[in-house]
């Protein structure tokens, strides 16, 4: 009733959706999956950095952190002159070995003071659970929340750890979440581990006692004013603190938790820039496509309605409401798509950084940028063909097209008639005579398949960097760092722990590194020349042996400092000495991760003009004696801190699939529904097209099989064609998103597993295995009468 209340335009309109519904859905999905995904992506960076931004503000996150060997607490009021300082605080921060119940292997951990008052102004914290430090009682300690929630540790349990080589017995009082711990990870390792770092508050007359730090502290953490000099005032801190033996001062931008923080909003930001667009893309050609053929079909419709006075802007507006009511469908659902995939998003990122809050709120203007393009997309696609409606003259429209000259064919199909059968030339004939067709067909499919892979890829990327990393570089079972650095004695102890086979020292010193106006503060590791356990490898996985004498940089360093190999590099020591050193690059080897510099362990203890000296060692243990390793580790006064390499790579493993195997499922998601899209879309505008010429086939004693196979064969031709052509712009892509994600923190290897091409082809035969089946059950429902009408 409510149709034949419609002008008759809007009828056919009604009509024509319905009749193209499978075909109108389809563009419809893909148009979404690209606003989706600029919806979830460029929503979650915002709301991702507004909720960093809150969340430090709120709870005063330090600005920069200066740490020290031993100061006097009345150097406060010295630091807090310093032009640009808007608030200082002293503290004492402190590594640690926790012994916690039901964990065999020793945790390692930071305890850190708290002021009686019940906050900090600095650095505060956000009690999640139990109460505040009583003062009174010097063994309670609040506990980060991912590592009570790792262990189920609850306020009133008792964990113990080792302080300044004393076994103390501690009392949880209260969990905390920190902005300074937002990703908790321990010192040197890649991943964060919640069961093997720990973090710990105490009060501060507590910890001073335990350290012997009464009247002084180890680091200073300060606030900075609006539109302050922060290189400035890092000299000014680095030479007021030099003679308490600073290590050096840094800001906001080199503190780990941070960078990752902000090195996963950049990859939100690059991902949000490459891939919605190209998702957008393909809508555009598909659309392109799609209305340029319906269109072509309906030739003789276009030519009747200006025959019988419709004008050319009322048939073209005619059209272009049709791809209107197509492009509004899609933005409805990608909006609802990117709305409800980036809340989930956010659950898994609030529980990923430990903040306490993070809501997804895409801004209006996140949601008007989405509509805006994908008008825009829809102007684009299919701008020639409307215009190509508007130009036919009802007279040419009515007359049938002149049937297809296959004559070019014939000759060389005819050399192949002993071959293949009737059908199969018919097929090859078709996709000859039409080339551009079958072309574009190709491309739309070959671009699904790229997608694809470049969505994917990444997780094959990462999974190779784990492998190198834990395999080929480091293949250590333990690594134990001392908290002072020990003479050659300490490897003999070592090796005579329980189960220790091999042992390899290496020694790290905090230095300033300088190429000219340009500085990192880095730290340098001492290793032996003919290291086994951790070594320095090049892309092509070959050991690279530290020089006698010069300094070995990772490419990334090397890139930051402008340096090359040769150069001298001015090498400022923060500890011991602190000599100013001018050492030549013998070296630049390209890594996949952080930004690293190495030296021969003898060689740096020379320049330092100390006789052999350590930080830790590397260890080879025998399997079947760990648990007495670890029970005489965890009541070792020296040993700082313990990483255990089999878990940290099980770590590794579990945070790729919580963080970036969702984002890749996401991901991979919207790609193969843009596959479903293309390929089915390709199949009914073929069966449009060809309907009547299958139905004379029909009529002259072809069975539904032989015309079935007629059109779904060169649906499977087409499909082949593009597959390897899809491989190939998915390597474009990922090379593409490779140059994008080059950071310090990583650089993404360009590597892709044949899995991921072969899933990627799975994906796309199955949509033509699934769409071929859509469209043979049309086939078979073929009315031959009406097909075959004369047209008048």
């Amino acid at each position: 009733m409510l149709v034949e209340l419609l002008k008759p335009l809007d009828r056919k309109l009604v009509r024509d959706l319905w009749a193209i519904k499978g075909q109108a859905l389809a563009i419809a999905v893909v148009i979404g999956c690209g606003v989706g995904m600029y919806v979830m992506s460029r929503g979650m960076l915002l709301s991702l950095a507004e909720t960093r931004a809150a969340y430090y503000e709120r709870y005063r996150f330090a600005d920069i952190i200066a740490p020290v060997k031993r100061a006097p607490t009345g150097l406060l009021d010295e630091i807090g002159a310093l032009p640009g300082v808007r608030r200082a605080e002293t503290r004492i921060r402190a590594g640690v070995i926790l012994d916690v119940p039901g964990a065999s292997a020793p945790i390692t951990g930071e305890i850190q003071s708290l002021p009686e008052i019940p906050t900090p102004h600095i650095n505060d914290i956000v009690l999640r659970r139990g109460r505040y430090l009583d003062p009174q009682h010097e063994e309670q300690v609040l506990a980060l929340d991912a590592f009570a929630e790792a262990h189920g540790l609850q306020p009133g349990d008792h964990i113990h750890a080792i302080l300044n080589g004393t076994r103390k017995r501690l009392t949880i009082t209260g969990i905390v979440l920190s902005p300074e711990y937002i990703y908790a990870i321990s010192p040197g390792e890649i991943v964060p581990d919640k069961k093997r770092f720990g973090v710990l508050w105490m009060s501060r007359d507590a910890l001073a006692h335990a350290f012997d730090l009464d009247g002084a502290f180890n680091e200073a953490v300060l606030l900075t004013s609006a539109g302050s000099n922060e290189d400035a005032l890092l000299e000014q801190l680095d030479t007021m603190l030099k003679r308490y033996g600073a290590t050096g001062a840094y800001g906001r931008d080199q503190m780990i938790s941070d960078q990752f923080l902000v090195n996963e909003i950049n990859q939100l930001e690059t991902i949000g820039r490459i891939l919605p667009p190209i998702f957008l893309l393909v809508a555009t050609f598909l659309l392109n496509v799609v209305v340029g053929r319906l269109i072509d079909t309906e030739r003789e419709q276009i030519g009747l309605l200006k025959a019988f006075g419709y004008t050319d802007r009322a048939v073209a507006l005619h059209y272009l409401r049709m791809i209107g009511v197509i492009v509004i469908l899609g933005i409805f659902i990608g909006v609802a798509l990117g709305t409800w995939l980036g809340r989930g998003l956010a659950n898994m990122y609030q529980d990923f950084f430990k903040f306490p809050f993070l809501i997804f709120r895409a801004p209006a203007q996140v949601y008007l940028v989405a509509v805006g393009v994908s008008l825009l997309v829809a102007v684009t696609g299919t701008f020639s063909s409307v215009r190509r409606v508007m130009r036919l003259e009802p007279a040419v429209a009515m007359v049938p097209p002149p049937p297809p000259d296959y004559s070019r064919s014939a000759r060389w199909l005819e050399r192949l008639s002993g071959w293949i059968d009737q059908p199969t030339r018919m097929i090859l004939r078709h996709v000859y005579r039409w080339p551009r067709r079958a072309a574009m067909a190709v491309l739309g499919i070959a671009m699904s398949k790229g997608l694809l892979i470049g969505a994917s890829f990444s997780m094959d990327a990462m999974m190779y960097m784990v492998d190198i990393s834990f395999n080929v570089i480091d293949r250590q079972d333990v690594t134990v760092n001392f908290f002072d650095p020990r003479n050659d004695r300490a490897i003999q102890d070592v090796l005579h722990a329980p189960g220790v086979m091999h042992a390899e020292p290496f020694r790290a010193i905090p230095v300033v590194l300088r190429n000219g106006p340009r500085t990192r503060r880095e730290s340098i590791v001492g290793i032996l020349p003919g290291a086994e356990l951790s070594r320095i490898v090049d892309t092509g996985l070959n050991p690279i042996p530290v020089a006698p004498q010069g300094i070995v940089l990772s490419d990334k360093l090397a890139e930051l400092l402008k340096v090359t190999p040769g150069e001298l590099l001015r090498v400022e020591v923060r500890t011991g000495r602190r000599p100013e050193l001018d050492i030549p690059v013998s070296q630049v080897v390209k890594t996949y991760m952080g930004t690293g510099a190495y030296m021969d362990l003898d060689y740096l203890n020379r320049l330092l003009k100390e006789d052999t000296a350590i930080n830790g060692t590397y260890l080879l243990v025998d399997p079947e004696q760990t648990d007495a390793l670890y029970a005489e580790l965890k009541n070792t006064p020296l040993v700082a801190g313990v990483s255990l390499q089999e878990q940290a790579q099980n770590a590794f493993y579990e945070t790729l699939q919580d963080s970036l195997g969702t984002f890749v499922f996401f991901n991979t998601l919207f790609a193969g529904l843009i596959a479903v899209g293309v390929v089915y879309n390709n199949a009914r505008i073929s069966l449009s097209e060809r309907a009547r010429e299958l139905a004379s086939l029909r009529v002259l004693g072809l069975t539904r099989g032989e015309i079935s196979y007629i059109l779904l064969g060169e649906l499977a031709l087409l499909t082949l064609l593009a597959l390897p052509l899809g491989a190939l712009l998915g390597y474009l892509l990922a090379a593409t998103l490779v140059l994008s994600f080059d950071t310090e923190l990583f650089r993404i290897p360009l590597v892709i597993a044949p899995s991921t091409y072969g899933y990627a082809a799975l994906v796309v035969l199955l949509a033509a295995l699934g769409s071929g089946l859509l469209v043979r059950r049309r086939i078979d429902r073929l009315d031959l009468i009406a097909v075959l009408k004369t047209r008048e």
